[in-house]
């Protein structure tokens, strides 16, 4: 095994991922900015599958010598295609959108955690509280709701009829 190639291989390999990886990456963001907000929005773990996608996909073009522009450049136009294709037959058959997105699901409702929904969506109890807490809010009896969202984030939601624990008021006035 020759030791010097861990380091450095050539001149040539460090011009085609400057030449090739500027050409790659400025095609990207046209396409993306193209194709719309859409492409790249937080909303489930297909937005995430496809992100992740991009990424290899720009890494392969970079640093792969056996991957040229044009194939890579044709990569990231299929994958951009097929998440437009995605997202379109989702608006338009709910039955396909049910079937790539998760739906929000409801894991409190009036201060009382919701067991089987937490289960199915794998949340403890702890977390539960944590998430509270993390909004301001004392505990999970001083909430109307909780909601784990399509994009895995958390909404925690109070209709102004009960109480605002003293934490959460220090928050907002402060």
């Amino acid at each position: 095994m020759d030791w010097s190639e861990m380091f450095f291989q050539s001149w040539s390999g460090i011009v085609r991922t400057l030449i090739v990886g500027t050409m790659a990456y400025a095609f990207l963001v046209f396409s993306l900015r193209l194709s719309g907000n859409r492409t790249l929005a937080k909303l489930n773990a297909f937005d995430l599958v496809i992100t992740v996608a991009f990424g290899s996909t720009l890494a392969s073009i970079l640093l792969s010598e056996s991957v040229a522009l044009a194939e890579g450049i044709t990569a990231l136009v299929l994958l951009i295609a097929l998440q437009w294709a995605v997202a379109t037959a989702s608006v338009r058959a709910s039955w396909f959108a049910r079937a790539v997105r998760s739906e929000p699901t409801l894991l409190a409702r009036r201060g009382e955690a919701l067991p089987g929904a937490m289960r199915r969506a794998r949340v403890t109890r702890e977390e539960l509280d944590t998430v509270v807490r993390t909004e301001g809010w004392r505990s999970l009896a001083d909430v109307d709701a909780v909601v784990l969202e399509s994009d895995g984030s958390f909404s925690v939601v109070s209709d102004g009829h009960r109480q605002m624990a003293p934490l959460a008021r220090e928050r907002t006035e402060g």
